[in-house]
């Protein structure tokens, strides 16, 4: 088999989970009448804020190589929009990068980030469970060099955070909850 061919089963592992299993138990647990009232994912946007850019211009070209390693996919510069004279940020400056998930890409995301990347965060007890009040679900990751692809990406001494923003189509907490939950999110036993 080759790497293409691994790659390709890899993705569709979750995507095929939840046509399967996942939106027909979801149906029945949630008392939907249609399936296509099912929860489903729509979007996964990640965000990083490259504070040393004000400095550095260089240092937007690691941040956006290692983006793209861990999500496959080529990020966007997000410009500032107004200035702030106390953290020398003038309107326009690039101060952070962001990539939109959708498709097998998304799903190829949440795979690695559930099942190799949170379980490798250390002393790691689970996600707190809040959700937005509109279904969707953002999550802080401290350091990504939880991710395989951040370091072989030229990662080095620079580690950022960033924001994972879970979009899905249902608009109630719950449902949404539910949803991420059969998918494998290692939701934390205390509610946050």
């Amino acid at each position: 088999m080759t790497n293409q061919n691994k790659a390709s089963s890899h993705q569709n592992r979750l995507k095929k989970l939840y046509q399967e299993t996942i939106q027909r138990r979801l149906q029945e647990a949630l008392e939907l009448q249609n399936i296509m009232e099912v929860p489903r994912l729509s979007k996964v946007v990640l965000n990083v804020g490259v504070k040393g850019a004000v400095g550095d211009s260089k240092e937007m070209g690691g941040v956006l190589r290692v983006l793209e390693a861990v999500t496959g996919q080529a990020p966007i510069k997000r410009a500032a929009r107004v200035s702030i004279a106390g953290f020398k940020i003038r309107e326009g400056m690039e101060i952070g990068a962001s990539v939109t998930l959708r498709g097998e890409r998304m799903y190829a995301f949440l795979d690695k980030l559930i099942n190799l990347a949170l379980p490798k965060v250390r002393d790691f007890q689970g996600v707190g469970s809040r959700l937005d009040g509109r279904g969707n679900y953002n999550l802080g990751i401290k350091d990504w060099i939880i991710f395989p692809e951040a370091e072989a990406a030229g990662a080095g001494d620079k580690t950022y955070g960033l924001n994972v923003t879970i979009c899905t189509t249902s608009k109630q907490d719950d449902h949404a909850r539910a949803l991420l939950a059969e998918l494998g999110m290692p939701f934390s036993k205390k509610r946050k």
